[in-house]
């Protein structure tokens, strides 16, 4: 993964008006453990992944930075 996805995954989360600590908890992960994927210190896991596309409707390509269209089709 690269840094577009720390990057679009802070977006997204701001938009929503969510603390990293609010997202830590939502995905039940440590506050330090979901900062390092906005710092892109580490990468989520599949499931995770799946996870987080679901929850902010995008596609799983919009978030790794695959293309910039981030409606579900």
């Amino acid at each position: 993964m690269s840094s577009y996805f720390a990057v679009r995954l802070k977006t997204l989360r701001q938009r929503k008006n969510l603390t990293q600590k609010q997202m830590a908890q939502l995905f039940k992960l440590t506050e330090r453990g979901y900062q390092n994927y906005e710092i892109g210190k580490s990468t989520p896991n599949v499931s995770l992944l799946t996870a987080l596309a679901d929850y902010f409707d995008v596609s799983i390509d919009y978030l790794l930075g695959r293309t910039d269209d981030s409606k579900l089709h």
